[in-house]
């Protein structure tokens, strides 16, 4: 099988088109024909940084194809089915840009007929929206339809892929959401992922306008730049409302001013999904499956998430695009499943 590996940290150049044998699924596990691999910020970083815990790597996290072969204790009805993959290389060598994966079968998530581009965008970035939307006090554990009706959420950066899936998801649960983006044409594709209000935060004043929105103030806000939203987050927020950071963009660090939070009782939640509580994972994916199963999830720039296809030798050239920051989902082509 073709495959992207790297032996090494380093810069995109560590990465090499090679052959290897197919893996065969152990127990538990199951073997993916994968049809797309989808790219993350994680993919560049962990490239650079983390460590190879088999001394070479298979990099991304996300993907979607069609199971081929089961490992011991897996039911054989499964051979055949079309899935998407979250967290297919995390602390394991084999991700998905190769014309094969192995993932633990929990990590196999049935797709029906949705299409295998969306199946690769799903994983990191809805996972994430996902546990963003849940974790404050005033947020349900679950997410369906009208789970979300009568609140209201502020998606901080609602053109980026953790923005337009928050939007979706909270739309599909009936929140009233209000996206802020830098400019005319993400205002745009924030409209298209469902985003109730979009506000420019260049032109326009943010804490004026979500105020106007929400007198009261917003019971969660997913946030992608809290050293750069956090002053504008501590003045829009509800009693008992939550910033759920997913991200560092616009700087490292964040100060917060403590009595104008301690008295609404603010949360301010961290999220990495990595790392995120396995209850909430797996709460994740199967919300998110449900919305995909009820066509509440789409992809493409009618969606607000513009699809970039890189062929599986150009990974390096995928990866460098989202290091670059480029607006949408970008997506490498595996095979011709």
């Amino acid at each position: 099988m073709k495959s992207i590996v790297f032996e090494r940290n380093g810069d995109a150049s560590v990465l090499q088109l090679v052959d290897r044998p197919v893996p065969e699924p152990g127990r538990g596990e199951v073997l993916v024909r994968m049809a797309v691999s989808g790219v993350n910020p994680t993919d560049w970083k962990a490239r650079q940084a983390w460590p190879l815990p088999a001394g070479w790597q298979i990099p991304h996290q996300d993907g979607a194809g069609v199971i081929e072969a089961v490992g011991e204790g897996v039911d054989q009805i499964l051979i055949g089915e079309r899935v998407w993959i979250w967290e297919a290389a995390w602390q394991r060598p084999w991700g998905t840009a190769s014309e094969y994966s192995v993932v633990p079968v929990r990590h196999a998530v049935p797709l029906g007929s949705a299409s295998f581009d969306l199946g690769a965008a799903l994983g990191i970035p809805f996972m994430t929206a996902h546990r963003c939307l849940t974790a404050g006090e005033f947020m349900p554990d679950k997410l369906h339809a009208g789970a979300l009706s009568d609140h209201v959420v502020l998606v901080q950066g609602g053109a980026g892929a953790v923005g337009n899936a928050a939007i979706q998801l909270a739309r599909w649960a009936d929140a009233c959401v209000i996206a802020t983006v830098s400019g005319p044409e993400k205002a745009q594709l924030a409209a298209a992922a469902g985003a109730s209000f979009v506000i420019n935060y260049r032109e326009q004043d943010v804490v004026e306008e979500v105020r106007k929105v929400a007198p009261d103030g917003v019971h969660t806000i997913v946030e992608v730049s809290a050293a750069r939203n956090a002053a504008a987050d501590v003045q829009v927020l509800r009693t008992g409302g939550a910033v759920c950071v997913y991200a560092d963009d616009g700087g490292g660090e964040v100060t917060l001013p403590i009595r104008p939070l301690m008295g609404p009782n603010a949360r301010w939640q961290f999220v990495l999904v990595y790392t995120a509580p396995k209850v909430a994972k797996a709460q994740a994916v199967t919300d998110v499956a449900a919305a995909v199963a009820q066509g509440a999830i789409r992809v493409g720039e009618d969606a607000g998430l513009p699809l970039h296809h890189y062929p599986l030798a150009a990974t390096a050239a995928a990866q460098d695009a989202v290091q670059q920051s480029v607006v949408g989902k970008v997506l490498v082509s595996t095979s011709e499943a």
